[in-house]
């Protein structure tokens, strides 16, 4: 069976705009996993998660570049990473700036890259999600932390232009899903399992698995 480690924030996690959790079938990991035969999607997303920066606010440790490796150990082999990361990175107090969240994301590839895995299997393939764009939301104090709308317009570009130049795959997430009017921030149902229906039909397209 072929694995994939999703690495994410909560939008992997599957966080609802109006508070609480998704229900398993809804999150797009679930989705992409039903939709592809032989294969096991492994959910490794945290709410809060950023590439490499702390947060100096959290309760726990958010910084992915830390605990990507022990990922990649415990679940070894693997045959894709996908990772969706960057929106907490344009939090006001972590970084707030799109080439921030860019540089986190060459860190994570690196580590996926070069990471000591079992002998007998080589490095997985890799998979950039740009997350869809923040929007205004209804009550304007939801959108919190001062996320700015237009650096998150940025991180497509950023991404694409790390995708082409490391190989890797690359999938814009705001083509076919939006936040949340609710929270400026966070996907209803409808709009996570579309990204998970287009991933797991762009998989089949590249055949890259």
């Amino acid at each position: 069976m072929k694995q994939i480690l999703a690495f994410g924030d909560s939008l992997t996690w599957g966080a609802s705009p109006g508070g609480g959790r998704h229900p398993f079938e809804d999150r797009w990991t679930s989705v992409v996993e039903a939709a592809l035969s032989g294969v096991r999607v492994i959910a490794e997303g945290l709410p809060g998660r950023t590439t490499a920066f702390d947060d100096p606010l959290a309760e726990v440790d958010r910084n992915g570049s830390r605990v990507l490796p022990i990922l990649l150990g415990s679940h070894d082999p693997l045959d894709l990473v996908i990772v969706m990361l960057g929106t907490n990175e344009l939090k006001g107090h972590i970084c707030g700036k799109a080439a921030g969240s860019a540089e986190g994301i060459e860190k994570i590839l690196e580590i996926v890259a070069g990471f000591s895995y079992c002998e007998a299997h080589a490095a997985p393939g890799a998979m950039i999600i740009s997350p869809p764009h923040f929007r205004n939301p209804a009550l304007p104090k939801v959108l919190t932390n001062r996320r700015d709308i237009e650096e998150s317009l940025k991180l497509a570009p950023f991404y694409k232009a790390i995708a082409d130049r490391r190989g890797c795959l690359f999938f814009d997430a705001a083509t076919v899903a939006e936040a949340s009017p609710i929270h400026g921030v966070h996907l209803n149902a409808e709009n996570t399992r579309a990204i998970g229906a287009t991933i797991a039909k762009f998989l089949k397209e590249t055949d890259r698995l």
